[in-house]
This record gives C-alpha cells, structure tokens and sequence, in this order.
C-alpha cells in the first residue's frame, strides 16, 4: 500500500538538496571559478534567484544563479573561493557532483522591465547574479529602450565574463562601460575608476529608467546618491543584497534585517522597500 506523506514530511524536502553533477568548470579569476552543473529537470528560476550549494560532509552556502532563464536542464554559477566549502568546490572539476536545492528568493520580474531603458551596475562580482538578467534582456533587445551596463572590477584580472561583455556592446541599443579600480600596470584599455564615474554622464529618463545594482555593500551608497541626482525614483532602484543566507527560506534568522528575511523577500529589493532599513545597505 502507497503511504502519502504528511504536510510535515512534505515540508522537510525544502532541506534536501538534490546531487547534480558539474559539466564544465573553469577558471574566471584566480579566485572564481566557473560552474555549469546538471540538474534532473529545469530550474524554472527568476532572474536574480540563488541556490544553496552543498557537499555532504563539508557544508552548504548561498550561491547566485549566473544563467538567465531557460528550458534546459542546466545551472550556472561563479564560486569565490573564501572558506572551507569553497575551497573543496575549487578542487571539484567534471562529472564530480554537488548537491542544490532551490531556487529560492524574490528575484526581478522580467515582465516589468520590457520597454524600459535598463540600467545595470555591477561591482566585483555583482555580475554573475546581473547576468541571470542581463542575459534575457540582451536577447531580446528590441523589446526593450537603452541598455547600458557598467561593470567594475577591482584589476584587469578580476573582471568577469569578458567574452559576454563584449557581445553585449555588439548589440545596437546596448552599451557597456568597462571600468577598473587600477590597472596594475596589466593592459587595459577600457575605463579606469569606480563605477560612480560614468553614471553623472549618462543621459537617464527617470520616469522611463529601471536600474539594477549588485556589488559590494560600500558601492550602493555612492550609486544610490548618484543616481538620486539624476532624478531616478527609489522604486525605480533595485538592489540585489544576496548575503548572510544559511537556510535559504527564512528560518534560520541569519539574513534577518529588522522584519525582512534577505533569502525570502529579497536578495532582490526596490530601494524604496529598504529606504527605512540602514543596515541593508552596510
């Protein structure tokens, strides 16, 4: 006889993740590193969405999905290495497996972007959770207004997908600016500063204008304070905060900022909803 699970059994497949095996690896950065894993079914994510990466064994973290939306069977990610789990994902390579569960969090609504102009600014490894969304929007560029992506880097070595980038600036009505901190006397020949530089010379609608941050927690201010210049409505602002996450579906408390959970309502949030939150922003 067939024993149908009870809400509470069914509840507790919320923490299981599902073993996966990695397809591809490779080497962005010397500290990143590229994941494309296979999963037994689509992931049906929204852009700006992250799941819970874990080795049996070793632990589980928080990761942002890299690829936009789609029909196959296939997860992307970019993975720093900066503790103990990360270290043994770096030593992990092909047909080695992992396990994921999610996707969890808010994530953008793809639907509430099309006609507008787009801006995307990213910082360090802000790009990787950008580019779930960057990716459907430059694939159907013409379904939306001005596209312009700002992406930093601390050096010429730790810029990200530099092969996607420039094929966005191939794209008519996309533009990406290409900044880093110093250029440590590597070859460079893009923009030299912080992301803040460009954005007093672009030429924004406030009113027809969305604009999508993700980096380190000193770089929101400055964009916000930027941006506020031009005159871009706070609810028009969204700010990716994807840290702090251990359980991924607000239970735990760690991604607590006052009454928001950072894994269920965001990582991804209007400016406007955090406005009264200071800490989100630290």
């Amino acid at each position: 006889m067939k024993i149908k699970p009870t809400p509470q059994a069914a509840n507790n497949s919320v923490y299981l993740p599902e073993m996966c095996t990695i397809l591809e690896t490779h080497d962005m950065t010397e500290q990143n590193k590229f994941f494309r894993v296979e999963l037994s079914k689509p992931l049906q994510h929204k852009p700006g969405q992250f799941v819970m990466v874990s080795i049996m064994g070793v632990g589980e973290a928080p990761i942002s999905i890299s690829n936009g939306p789609t029909q196959q069977s296939i997860l992307e990610m970019v993975i720093r290495r900066t503790g103990r789990l990360t270290r043994v994902l770096h030593d992990l390579d092909a047909g080695d497996t992992i396990g994921i569960r999610g996707p969890y969090g808010s994530g953008f609504d793809l639907n509430e972007f099309y006609g507008k102009d787009i801006l995307f600014v990213a910082g360090g490894l802000g790009l990787a959770p950008l580019r779930s969304l960057i990716t459907p929007v430059t694939q159907k560029a013409d379904r939306f207004g001005r596209i312009t992506i700002v992406s930093g880097a601390r050096n010429p070595a730790e810029e990200l997908y530099r092969d996607d980038l420039k094929t966005w600036d191939r794209i008519d009505n996309v533009t990406v600016l290409r900044l880093v901190d110093r250029t440590e006397n590597m070859p460079w020949k893009f923009g030299v500063g912080l992301v803040t530089q460009p954005l007093p010379q672009l030429a924004i609608d406030p009113q027809n204008t969305l604009a999508c941050l993700c980096g380190p927690p000193v770089m929101y201010k400055f964009v916000v304070m930027a941006l506020s210049a031009k005159n871009l409505p706070a609810e028009n602002i969204f700010v990716d905060l994807e840290r702090r996450m251990k359980c991924g579906v607000g239970k735990c408390g760690h991604c607590q900022i006052n009454h928001r959970y950072c894994c269920r309502d965001g990582p991804v949030f209007r400016l406007s909803d955090v406005a009264n939150l200071p800490e989100a922003l630290q």
